[in-house]
């Protein structure tokens, strides 16, 4: 190796690091100061969406009876499933929206979205990927329609990971009751 090869290879790591560090500041100063912030906008788009589903079937009539929903959820009737489902999608917005138990609410939410998949969304017959990713679609079709809840079940798995943020009572009472 000549000299002259050796000084360019130094100067381009010091240069590297150097625009590593100076996009780095900027960054770690804006993870710090607004990302406790970001899940305030997760919660309340999922607490619109759910305690939309809620308010229609509180305002609607019981249709749970024509559907098969997966085991365990079938061992329940229609009208307590319809109850139940109603109560945690009026309930669980409110909860996301303060940004209370959000973790608990997130799991919650996320297991009524996969059986609502499973009963509801998930297209009856399929054979192939390519039949099941049909369904990956919004339409009016009866069937199929699992794109929207899909997106919910992440958004609700990114809550549950990242915890409700600065702007929730779930951060005041850890700071309160845990501090450490």
């Amino acid at each position: 190796m000549t000299p002259d090869t050796n000084t360019d290879d130094t100067y381009c790591r010091c240069l590297l690091t150097q625009t590593r560090s100076m996009l780095a500041v900027p960054s770690r100063w804006f993870t710090q100061h607004t990302g406790g912030y970001a899940p305030i906008f997760l919660r309340l788009l999922l607490a619109y969406e759910f305690a939309e589903a809620g308010l229609e079937k509180y305002h609607g009539e019981n249709w749970f009876a024509n559907l098969s929903f997966p085991f365990p959820f079938n061992l329940l009737s229609a009208e307590a499933s319809w109850n139940m489902a109603m109560g945690l999608e009026l309930l669980g917005p409110l909860a996301l929206v303060l940004g209370l138990a959000t973790r608990f609410f997130s799991v919650a939410l996320m297991v009524l979205t996969v059986v609502a998949i499973a009963a509801v969304h998930w297209p009856a017959h399929w054979q192939t990927l390519a039949e099941l990713w049909q369904g990956y679609a919004i339409t009016d079709k009866g069937y199929g329609n699992y794109k929207l809840p899909l997106l919910y079940l992440l958004m609700l798995a990114s809550l549950f990971c990242s915890g409700a943020g600065w702007l929730s009572v779930d951060y005041w009472l850890g700071r309160k009751f845990f501090k450490g």
